[in-house]
């Protein structure tokens, strides 16, 4: 699955972060960090290139904390 040691730390990395989000959603009982975290944890498990593993998850970490500031 992983074709180099980059994409193996990026996916724990951004797998650890995704778990937080959602233990954190679930917690608090948002919906938001809960899926946001679920979106994150896929990501880092289906996208093998670090660098747009990186990328998309960045993105859905603006999108949750946007969506966190609209009162979501």
């Amino acid at each position: 699955m992983f074709t180099s040691a980059h994409s193996l730390v990026a996916s724990m990395i951004w797998g650890a972060v995704g778990m937080g989000f959602f233990i954190y959603g679930k917690k608090q009982q948002s919906m938001v960090p809960l899926f946001g975290g679920l979106l994150i944890i896929g990501v880092s498990y289906f996208i093998e290139s670090a660098l747009y593993m990186s990328l998309a998850a960045l993105a859905l970490l603006a999108g949750v904390y946007w969506l966190k500031k609209q009162g979501y």
